[in-house]
């Protein structure tokens, strides 16, 4: 698996994702139900497996960046996260964000919801928390931009 071929298959949700109004986020869920993710889960799971989507870890937690907000995909960036229990501090969406979510082991859920679609409304706020298991999760962010909070002592 490459970099590139995990684009192009993210690329498809991408020019859906930038039709959808992240301020609606039930509409947005709901135009997403039907969109067919399984090539871009595919990639991603292989990518994971292989290494180079996650290299980094902290506090038990894989991460890494595949592409910042730039034309690779329309000015979204892409991070992807393998985790479960909590990710550490609160962040805000300043433009919204799309998370997409597959179970790894157990029957996780992120946020308390099932695997699949999550939206946020720009300027909302919360700790990512996978529940029941482990989860490879997604992150497309309008323009990248989010808001880590410090951590308080």
């Amino acid at each position: 698996m490459t970099k590139e071929a995990l684009l192009a298959q993210a690329a498809d949700l991408v020019a859906v994702l930038r039709t959808l109004d992240a301020t609606e986020p039930a509409a947005a869920e709901q135009a997403l139900r039907g969109l067919r993710v399984s090539g871009f889960e595919a990639a991603l799971r292989t990518a994971h497996a292989e290494g180079w989507a996650t290299p980094k870890e902290a506090g038990g937690v894989r991460f890494g960046r595949i592409t910042r907000a730039d034309a690779t995909l329309s000015n979204f960036s892409l991070d992807i996260v393998e985790m479960s229990g909590s990710a550490g501090g609160a962040h805000t969406h300043p433009a919204g964000e799309f998370d997409l979510s597959f179970a790894l082991d157990g029957e996780p859920r992120f946020d308390g919801r099932a695997p699949g679609w999550v939206v946020y409304p720009p300027g909302s706020r919360h700790v990512p928390t996978v529940t029941g298991g482990r989860m490879l999760i997604a992150y497309f962010l309008p323009g990248g931009e989010i808001a880590f909070e410090p951590q308080k002592m």
